[in-house]
């Protein structure tokens, strides 16, 4: 195997083990996928170590190691992009892309973004869902869609703007929080608690915490802990947003 093709190969299977951990999939997948797709083209292995924060890939053809590393920064969960190059490596074992094909369709790849209007009033049913089967009234239900609705423009704005998503999370709950805590102030609905705790559910780092027990329970115990620890750290943002938020309306016991 000439150089020059050992060189790109290991360069399309970093990239497609770089796309697969910046949005969301889970370690084992992540080096499964690089290592297929490696010897999909023509290597002997593939051997992937992954951090927080980077990919390390070496390949191995004919005793000759290339080795290459790229930094990992976070672009949000997107299963769609999970699943497109999942498609493309299985494409490659297939044999319908060669190398130079592959290469171009990964780096065609973009993620699919819904109306942010849509995904605005969704969060917000979904919230007010969850009110509901709480055993909230429709004036709970009402309210905490509102909230939940508010909460989530906010999020988008402030993410949109590339704050810190300790800020983001802290500020989106207190946004939350601030509108719902308005029934538990003024005792509107037949349970206020209702609306408070139900707005702030878009908040939940549920992927994340999924993630980080299954990379954990598979070996990766280095990711699992730092996806956990993300994820813990999100949550402790939320729960200073929820306590300042009941803290402007003097609101001192939630709860019974």
């Amino acid at each position: 195997m000439e150089h020059e093709y050992q060189r790109a190969v290991t360069r399309v299977c970093v990239q497609t083990a770089l796309l697969l951990l910046q949005h969301g999939a889970e370690s084992t997948v992540v080096v499964q996928m690089a290592q297929r797709l490696g010897i999909a083209l023509g290597v002997e292995s593939v051997e992937c170590a992954l951090t927080a924060n980077a990919v390390v890939l070496t390949t191995l053809s004919d005793n000759h190691c290339i080795t290459t590393a790229r930094k990992n920064t976070d672009k949000g969960i997107n299963m769609q992009m999970v699943t497109d190059v999942q498609r493309i490596v299985i494409a490659v074992e297939h044999h319908l892309y060669d190398l130079e094909i592959a290469q171009r369709k990964l780096d065609q790849l973009k993620p699919l973004k819904y109306n942010r209007w849509l995904v605005v009033f969704m969060i917000g049913l979904s919230c007010a869902a969850f009110a509901h089967l709480s055993g909230g009234d429709w004036v709970i239900c009402g309210i905490t869609f509102m909230a939940a609705a508010i909460a989530m423009f906010v999020r988008q704005e402030f993410s949109k703007r590339h704050y810190n998503p300790l800020i983001v999370f802290s500020i989106t709950s207190f946004v939350a929080s601030l509108i719902s805590g308005v029934s538990l102030k003024y005792n509107l609905g037949n349970d206020p608690q209702i609306a408070l705790a139900s707005s702030v559910l878009l908040l939940v780092p549920g992927f994340p915490l999924i993630n980080s027990l299954a990379d954990i329970l598979k070996g990766y115990v280095n990711m699992g802990l730092g996806r956990w620890t993300i994820a813990t750290i999100l949550t402790f943002g939320a729960c200073l947003g929820i306590v300042f938020a009941l803290s402007v309306l003097h609101i001192t016991t939630w709860g019974h």
